[in-house]
């Protein structure tokens, strides 16, 4: 289970924790329900957040919920769970990105997938759910290319990305995607006029999205040679803190600009929770020598300040259309997708530095995904192997108060 929204319900409390699960569930279920059992492996925690826009927009709640039956990740218990256009918008949004990031384990040969037979599997499991994103996207009035092509753009994007290149540059596509995926759920929940606020807290969302990533994979990444935007582009980790931290404050501005039938939800999940993602991935990266002073181009990039968005955040330099980069092919997101980086070996002739382990690969992955999902280490545990990355994780409740299973896990300990 990944994203970069994870509460816990011990700060949620036992209302919103109950409708933040069924809107958890309700994507599940919607991948299920469309495009079989095998697709419930791209839910994700940022992906059901287009769910809960749309309820919390909606005149009246209920038209957008439903009862389920028992499932083993709720102790065999029935719940209220998110239902409907908005849960299928989320499902549509999950399956285009992951088919994305199979593609690109294809591409690095992660694992089994080097070999042919399986990397052919792959490739089709992607065309698969690319086709059933599309599909359920234009179900829901959402046209699904607006995302393949930010896909699209990336690889084009971090290829030509250099030392001075301005960071937003590397996140535009991530911000395009996500600004109409939220966008569209003013659409859904009959309120168009929260279209434009509701668009710019996606952009500013998915900026937030693709730093955090990085910020936490840097010191991997760079260990192993894979491509990073931060250690790509020379920025400074005090720069990327400045954008993370603009991004969060223009996220609570723009929703301030729209109108909620129920915003409380939205607000902790991103406000509150936005915050505390920022905390936690800095908390974990060490300020290194060769960004302590904001690095050769002072703490502002190479460009200095960027310009003010409309919500008080800097805009991306592309904004208005007419994107330098736009072709090619690839990956999504800066997931140290690409090559180049570091390269590996030692630092100034100092002991070699540690190889991460091997990554999984796809379909070993799944596996473990569910293994931890059924145990309940994603949410309890202190820490756990990421099921594809084998990059060290931390639970949902590692920081909260609480004690244990009886927090948040849905199987009840």
């Amino acid at each position: 289970m990944f994203g970069i929204v994870r509460p816990c319900s011990h700060r949620l409390g036992e209302k919103l924790a109950s409708q933040w699960m069924a809107h958890l569930c309700g994507l599940c279920l919607a991948l299920r329900g469309d495009h079989g059992q095998f697709a419930r492996i791209v839910t994700n925690y940022d992906g059901l957040l287009i769910s809960v826009l749309t309820e919390a927009q909606a005149e009246s709640a209920g038209t957008y919920r439903r009862t389920a039956g028992p499932c083993p990740l709720r102790g065999m218990r029935t719940a209220s769970v998110a239902h409907g256009e908005g849960a299928r918008l989320a499902a549509a949004v999950s399956l285009v990105l992951a088919s994305a990031k199979v593609r690109d384990h294809v591409i690095d040969g992660d694992g089994l997938l080097a070999r042919r037979p399986v990397a052919h599997a792959a490739r089709r499991v992607a065309a698969s759910w690319d086709t059933a994103g599309a599909r359920t996207g234009t179900a829901v009035g959402f046209d699904t290319a607006l995302l393949v092509d930010a896909v699209d753009r990336q690889a084009g994007i971090e290829a030509l990305a250099g030392p001075g290149t301005p960071l937003l540059t590397v996140t535009e596509p991530t911000e395009t995607a996500t600004a109409a995926a939220f966008a569209h759920t003013a659409v859904l929940a009959g309120r168009p006029h929260n279209a434009q606020p509701l668009a710019e807290a996606g952009r500013l969302f998915g900026r937030l999205a693709h730093l955090l990533d990085a910020v936490e994979d840097l010191h991997a990444d760079a260990a192993s040679g894979a491509w990073n935007p931060i250690a790509a582009t020379g920025a400074s980790l005090p720069e990327v803190r400045r954008l993370a931290d603009d991004a969060v404050h223009g996220v609570r501005l723009a929703l301030r600009d729209a109108e909620f039938t129920d915003a409380r939800l939205v607000h902790l999940l991103l406000v509150h929770e936005l915050r505390r993602s920022v905390d936690r991935a800095f908390g974990t990266v060490p300020v290194c020598a060769s960004h302590q002073g904001g690095g050769p181009y002072g703490p502002q990039g190479p460009h200095g300040q960027q310009p003010q968005g409309p919500y008080g955040s800097p805009q991306h330099p592309y904004a208005g259309g007419g994107h330098p980069y736009a072709g090619g092919g690839g990956a999504y997101g800066g997931d140290g997708f690409g090559g180049g980086g570091f390269g590996g070996g030692a630092f100034g002739g100092g002991a070699p530095v540690p190889q991460p382990p091997r990554r999984r690969g796809f379909w070993a992955g799944c596996g473990m995904f569910w293994l931890l999902c059924c145990t309940c280490k994603l949410c309890c545990a202190k820490e756990y192997e990421g099921p594809w990355s084998r990059k060290k994780r931390e639970g949902v409740c590692r920081d909260c108060d609480c004690d244990g299973c009886d927090c948040c896990c849905p199987c009840g300990g």
